[in-house]
């Protein structure tokens, strides 16, 4: 999520992007090799309604990838990638319909040599056919959504549910139909206010947030896993060869609309549910868009870490044993994260990371 009136640095694999935001509306100052960056949809706000502020994408587009590639993901966070994955579900819940979306991910997965995908899309009722309207802002994030899983499980298989709106009414029924058609695992890279958290406390199904500025469901219900994000960067961090610092734009904090989850920690200064819970990368990642950008551009926010860490619940197999963001609330799985340095220190724990990024899956 982003907040008002910030300034974000974004680094990724070749590109530095200096992005200044005012509210959900994107406004670049950018070297010409990055070009522009704006945020994909919003506003950040909208009464009775999900929204996307939770992306950033670069307008600029390439023949060519730019940005970080799932073997450079998965190398940077010790995944499995190659050898887990098979028969766990993924469901990802978006709004509109991008018609594109199955010859997009193909696109994505032949360009970066991973298996052919595992993938089928439903509207809100579960059908293969009379899907919503199409819509060019929620098909970036479709796009982003479902070739992130992809990144980090390849191997598992990913259902797209397409909400006919992006009210709450029809969201939710998309979420009810995600855990109808078998989905374990639900990534939901939106935020806003007004949903019902009935509908994201499925038994047996664990369910993924895009953690962000403020109130931001469904990121802040303690049955979902409130996901932040990290600034990624090649080198240094001793053997493992890669550094992360905490992106501020994934916000978090103490959410004291919320009672605090009996796995959380009472600590003097919050009484209420503390997010985020975890986090992965969330600027500069490769993604691959023929709908409404025709081709490569460099992409991020928690809507990219949310469906990344979607995937890794998918490699670990146990998504049915979890209880929203619980086990990364646990020491003996903290020592299955890589810290994440604080502008300030090296914490533990931060509002904008939690308790840091994947190393393999045992934290999860």
């Amino acid at each position: 999520m982003i907040s008002i009136g910030s300034t974000r640095s974004w680094g990724t694999a070749g590109l530095l992007l200096s992005l200044s935001l005012i509210g959900c509306q994107g406004v670049s100052n950018v070297p010409p090799v990055a070009h522009d960056v704006s945020v994909a949809a919003g506003p950040c706000e909208k009464v009775g309604h999900a929204a996307l502020c939770e992306q950033l994408v670069q307008r600029r587009t390439y023949t060519t990838a730019v940005g970080w590639t799932p073997a450079q993901l998965q190398d940077a966070y010790n995944l499995p990638s190659s050898a887990r994955g098979k028969g766990d579900v993924v469901g990802v819940v978006d709004a509109y319909d991008n018609p594109n979306a199955a010859a997009d991910l193909a696109e994505y997965r032949s360009y970066f040599n991973l298996p052919s995908a595992n993938f089928d899309k439903f509207n809100q009722d579960g059908e293969r056919t009379d899907y919503p309207p199409a819509n060019s802002g929620w098909g970036i994030d479709i796009d982003q959504d479902i070739e992130m899983v992809s990144a980090s499980c390849p191997n598992c298989t990913v259902y797209l549910i397409e909400a006919n709106s992006d009210g709450w009414g029809d969201i939710e029924a998309a979420e009810s139909e995600a855990v109808k058609l078998g989905a374990d695992i639900v990534s939901n890279s939106y935020g806003g206010s007004g949903a019902d958290q009935s509908y994201y406390n499925a038994k047996g199904v664990e369910y993924l947030g895009a953690g962000g500025e403020g109130y931001t469901q469904p990121a802040d219900f303690d049955s979902v896993v409130a996901v932040g994000g990290t600034v990624l960067t090649k080198g240094g961090g001793g053997k493992r060869g890669w550094t992360e610092t905490a992106w501020s734009g994934a916000g978090g904090g103490c959410i004291e609309e919320v009672p605090k989850p009996s796995w959380q920690r009472r600590g003097p200064h919050c009484n209420y549910r503390q997010a985020n819970d975890v986090a992965a990368v969330a600027d500069g990642v490769a993604i691959y868009d023929s709908y409404k950008y025709g081709g490569w551009f460099a992409a991020g926010g928690t809507a990219v870490s949310t469906p990344f860490l979607a995937g890794v619940f998918g490699l670990a197999g146990n998504a049915n044993k979890q209880d929203g963001g619980r086990t990364f609330w646990l020491p003996k799985h903290q020592k299955h994260l890589y810290e994440v340095q604080n502008n300030e220190r090296y914490l533990r724990y931060s509002a904008a990371a939690g308790f840091g990024t994947p190393d393999g899956i045992n934290a999860f």
